[in-house]
C-alpha cells in the first residue's frame, strides 16, 4: 500500500489492492488542482456543497475576520452574534413558518436530532407509543445509526447493518393509485406508533437521485396531517438553490414541521448543519418539570467559523441573484444533456435545478472504476452512484467548462464499447 494512504481509511472504499487515489492540492472557482498537474473542472461541487465555487474571497474573508476574533466558543450557556444571525435569516427564508434553529455540525446528525426531537416532542406531550417513522424506498438520510434506520434497507449502503438497527415503517413513493391506498393504509394502521414521516423533497439523492412531482409530495403531506404525524423534510442536499428555488419544498404547497438543512449552507467552506422546527414543537419543551429540556448538544454546534461561513453565504444569495445562475444551468442541460438518450445503455436523463442525471442500465464495479479514471483522463471531476452518472456543479462554474465537461462525458460515452468488462 503506498504510504499516503497506509494509516488512511476512506469513505465507502474496498481498500484492498486499492490505486492510489488522486491527490489535490488546490482549489479555485470551479476547479480541482492535483498534485501531479492536472487540472479538473469539480462536476458535483465535492459532495454537493461548494454552491458558490471554491475559494470564494467573499467568504474567506467573513471566516478570517471570525478566525482572529474567536474561532470556536462552547455553546452551552453561551451565545454569538454569528449563531444569533443565522437563526433569524433562516427562519426569514422559511417565512417565520419554522421559528426554531437548532445547530449540529453534519447533517447525519442534523437528522439524529430531528429523531430525536420528534419522539421526545410526543413523550413530553405524554404518547409514549410514538417512536416510529415512515421512510421511503431508495431513500438516503445518513450514516448514524437513527439516520440509517430511515434509510433504504435493502437498496442503500447499510444492509449489513438490518439486524443492528432500529425497525420503522418503510413505504414506496405513492406514484399511482395503488400505492397511494397502501401509504393510507399504513397510516390508519399504525399511527399510535408513528412519531413523524421523513422525506426528501422532490429528489432522493444518494438513493439513486430519484425525482418525483411535487403533486406526489402534497399527497403525502394530506396523508400526515390527517393523522397527526410530524413531517421532517430532509433538505441536506437539496437545500440553497439547488433545485432552483431556495429550498426543493417551496415549490410545492406543503410545510414541513421539522427541517433538516446543511452541505451547501456553509458554501462548502465546513462543516454546519441545522434542525429547524416549528414554535408548535418547540413549545412542548416548555417545563417546569425536570427532562422536559431538549437532550442533545454537539460539542462544536453553531461553531462560529463555520456560522460566519454561513451567514457569508447567505450574503452571496442576497446581493447576487443566485438563482438566475442556477436556471441558466437548467437550461444548458436541456440543450445539452436529452440528446444522451440516444445511447442504448441509457435509461433515463433527469433534470431539475442545477441537477442532471443520466441513469445507466448496469454500472458494474469495474466499469464504474474505468469511469473514473476516464473521466480524471478527460479532465473532469465526477463520481458516479450506483447506476447514475450525475451533475451538480457549483452555481458559478463557467458556461465553456460545464460544456466542456458534457462534451468529455459524451466522448467517454462514445467510446462506451471500448470497455470489456469479460
Amino acid at each position: 500500500m503506498h504510504k499516503d494512504i497506509a494509516n488512511l481509511w476512506l469513505p465507502y472504499t474496498q481498500m484492498k489492492d486499492l490505486d492510489l487515489p488522486i491527490k489535490a492540492v488546490k482549489t479555485k472557482k470551479d476547479e480541482i488542482y492535483l498534485s501531479n498537474g492536472i487540472k479538473l473542472i469539480d462536476c458535483i461541487s465535492s459532495w454537493w456543497t461548494a454552491c458558490h465555487g471554491y475559494n470564494n474571497s467573499y467568504i474567506l474573508k467573513k471566516v478570517t475576520d471570525q478566525l482572529n476574533s474567536m474561532p470556536h466558543i462552547m455553546f452551552g450557556g453561551i451565545i454569538h452574534d454569528q449563531a444569533i444571525k443565522l437563526s433569524c435569516r433562516i427562519v426569514e427564508l422559511l417565512d417565520k413558518k419554522l421559528e426554531k434553529v437548532f445547530f449540529s455540525d453534519s447533517g447525519s446528525v442534523a437528522i439524529e436530532i430531528a429523531m430525536k426531537m420528534s419522539i421526545q416532542y410526543w413523550l413530553n406531550k405524554g404518547f409514549k407509543n410514538k417512536k416510529k417513522f415512515i421512510h421511503f424506498r431508495n431513500g438516503y438520510h445518513g450514516d448514524t445509526a437513527g439516520a440509517m434506520s430511515v434509510c433504504d434497507p435493502e437498496e442503500g449502503m447499510h444492509v449489513i447493518f438490518t439486524n443492528y438497527l432500529n425497525k420503522n415503517f418503510i413505504a414506496d413513493i405513492p406514484t399511482n393509485k395503488n400505492l397511494e391506498k397502501k401509504l393510507a393504509l399504513l397510516f390508519k394502521k399504525n399511527s399510535d406508533q408513528i412519531a413523524g414521516l421523513i422525506i426528501e423533497p422532490l429528489i432522493q439523492c444518494a438513493g439513486g437521485m430519484k425525482f418525483y412531482h411535487k403533486d406526489i409530495l402534497e399527497k403525502i403531506h394530506r396523508m400526515a396531517k390527517k393523522y397527526k404525524i410530524l413531517i421532517i423534510y430532509d433538505e441536506i442536499a437539496t437545500g440553497f438553490g439547488r433545485t432552483g428555488s431556495m429550498f426543493a419544498f417551496q415549490q410545492t404547497k406543503t410545510f414541513p414541521d421539522i427541517l433538516c438543512l446543511g452541505k451547501a449552507i456553509t458554501g462548502g467552506i465546513m462543516s454546519l448543519a441545522a434542525t429547524v422546527s416549528t414554535r408548535m414543537i418547540f413549545d412542548a419543551f416548555l417545563s417546569k418539570n425536570h427532562n422536559k429540556e431538549f437532550m442533545h448538544g454537539p460539542t462544536y454546534m453553531a461553531n462560529p467559523l463555520a456560522c460566519s461561513a454561513a451567514n457569508a453565504s447567505l450574503d452571496i444569495f442576497e446581493k447576487t441573484d443566485v438563482l438566475l445562475k442556477v436556471k441558466k444551468i437548467e437550461k444548458l442541460f436541456f440543450q445539452k444533456l436529452h440528446s444522451f438518450k440516444k445511447y442504448k445503455f441509457v435509461v433515463d436523463v433527469r433534470i431539475l435545478g442545477a441537477i442532471a442525471v443520466i441513469e445507466i442500465d448496469k454500472l458494474s464495479s469495474k466499469r464504474v472504476k474505468w469511469l473514473k479514471k476516464e473521466f480524471i483522463k478527460n479532465g473532469i471531476w465526477i463520481r458516479p452512484l450506483r447506476n447514475v452518472i450525475y451533475f451538480m456543479p457549483p452555481f458559478i462554474i463557467k458556461r465553456k467548462n460545464l460544456i466542456k465537461a458534457i462534451n468529455a462525458l459524451e466522448k467517454i460515452f462514445n467510446n462506451w464499447n471500448i470497455f470489456d468488462e469479460k
